[in-house]
């Protein structure tokens, strides 16, 4: 099994139908998040898929994407109803 990194993928998308598109690739990829920030447990080549995804998607003048590796050292904390993320062991894409 490949080992997965924690990141957080966060968009901003000006456009409702490049909106709509974005929300359906993250989808594909996060295990929570709220309404443009995903939790997403990724692979070196999930990551990967998942950028180009995203490059068909957005409008690089007008819109942004951001991915960030979170430190594996570090302790996730949570706060409210905050559910601490997982790794699943297995993702469905479709």
């Amino acid at each position: 099994m490949s080992k997965r990194s924690l990141y957080i993928a966060a968009y901003d998308i000006s456009d409702d139908a490049r909106l709509r598109k974005a929300l359906f690739v993250l989808r594909n990829y996060s295990t929570g998040g709220q309404k443009s920030v995903f939790e997403c447990f990724l692979t070196m080549a999930e990551k990967r898929q998942l950028i180009d995804e995203i490059k068909d998607v957005i409008d690089e003048e007008a819109d942004r994407f951001l991915l960030l590796r979170l430190d594996p050292r570090m302790k996730v904390r949570v706060l409210g109803i905050a559910v601490p993320p997982a790794d699943p062991e297995f993702f469905y894409v479709g």
